[in-house]
């Protein structure tokens, strides 16, 4: 399926985001790399650089609920697809080596109080993710689901962050390998009490 230009704005806008951060990403270099005309950034995104960087982060979101939801139908424990959804993230970071970071935590770092709509819109992102996570950590009876989904996404970020600065997988790695092995002791715990 073709993409369409409004779609092509957005997408090149999360790979800018990635590797540049908001405040990084200059329109005639986004509208060079989405290969639109000039006119087409105000046409689909009449607010600008605001709209088309709150129209990312919703389809960053949307895209991370979407993989969640194809992850933990693939795994039959949460954790499991956690512990792979990190890992493909890891992969991405090294595969850029170490450039292409979240887009929403960079946006959420370069973001201040004069830019509402875009705190806004990672708000909702993040509740979403969540979210989404508490709802699989519950089904599959983990105990405390809201404060195990917010945990793991705060590892996400800030194990991606001290990843892409270090150059190196280490820390997202043991920060993974251990917060999977005390939620399943946990789990455990929490069952035979």
């Amino acid at each position: 399926m073709t993409k369409t230009t409004r779609d092509n704005l957005i997408d090149t806008m999360i790979d800018a985001l990635q590797r540049k951060g908001l405040h990084g990403v200059g329109l005639s270099e986004l509208l060079a790399n989405a290969g639109a005309p000039k006119g087409s950034l105000y046409h689909h995104f009449p607010g600008g650089k605001t709209e088309l960087a709150v129209a990312a982060i919703e389809r960053v979101g949307s895209r991370a609920e979407q993989a969640f939801a194809t992850l933990f139908g693939l795994q039959p424990d949460p954790l499991d697809a956690l512990s792979t959804w990190l890992q493909t993230a890891l992969g991405q970071l090294q595969g850029s080596a170490f450039e292409r970071g979240c887009p929403l935590a960079a946006i959420a770092l370069e973001s201040g109080p004069e830019d509402g709509e875009i705190r806004a819109a990672l708000a909702s992102a993040f509740t979403d993710i969540r979210r989404a996570l508490q709802q699989q950590l519950q089904r599959h009876g983990y105990p405390q689901p809201e404060g195990l989904a917010a945990l793991f996404v705060a590892l996400y970020e800030g194990g991606l962050l001290q990843a892409r600065v270090a150059g190196s997988s280490e820390p997202l790695k043991q920060a993974v390998d251990t917060l999977l092995l005390l939620t399943r002791q946990h789990r455990t715990e929490s069952q035979s009490a």
